[in-house]
């Protein structure tokens, strides 16, 4: 299973967030907002893992943010198999409430 760190008022995480409706086998989804404990838990991980070495350097959170079972961690959602917010390829949000074809 993979972890998404993520929140709601992150337009990028909430694109994602709705591609992985229904695939609670595939993925779980932790609002970093949510509760301490969720926003300690990507603390740790984004300052002890050097994936997040650039978006430090440019003030970004690095949300969302991919943990692997083998334990990778990536802030690519393609590594996932998922579309990234504003790609040529990306539904929006509107597409997939809709049920447009191929979201």
């Amino acid at each position: 299973m993979i972890k998404i760190y993520g929140m709601p008022t992150c337009p990028y995480c909430d694109f994602v967030h709705e591609q992985i409706k229904g695939r609670e086998d595939e993925f779980q989804y932790i609002n970093i907002g949510e509760n301490i404990r969720n926003m300690s838990a990507f603390t740790r991980l984004r300052d002890t893992n050097p994936v997040f070495d650039h978006c430090k350097e440019i003030g970004d959170v690095g949300i969302p943010a991919f943990v692997f079972e083998d334990g990778r961690v990536s802030i690519d959602p393609a590594d996932a198999g998922l579309v990234e917010y504003g790609s040529p390829n990306a539904c929006s949000i509107d597409d997939h409430k809709s049920g447009r074809k191929g979201c």
